[in-house]
């Protein structure tokens, strides 16, 4: 599996978050970000217990790679993702 990174929030104060991944063998995007603790907007919206919701700036939209297009920037090595 390699997971690459497509883009970080520019405008994150310490350069770790909001960070979208592609993940090679799933075919799917990973997410990092802030997690969705607020019980009123969270009562809007079912969540299954495997599941869970994560905000992001809309800023961060047009750095994501557009449909049909192959998500690439470089292979994070798996020892480099958890950081």
């Amino acid at each position: 599996m390699a997971l690459h990174l497509l883009c970080k929030d520019p405008e994150s104060p310490n350069n770790g978050s909001p960070t979208l991944y592609y993940d090679d063998v799933s075919d799917s995007y990973l997410l990092q970000s802030w997690k969705v603790v607020d019980d009123a907007r969270l009562a809007s919206i079912t969540v299954p217990d495997h599941e869970t919701v994560v905000e992001f700036p809309k800023r961060l939209l047009p750095l994501f790679p557009k449909p049909g297009t192959e998500p690439h920037v470089r292979a994070i090595p798996r020892a480099d993702i958890s950081s």
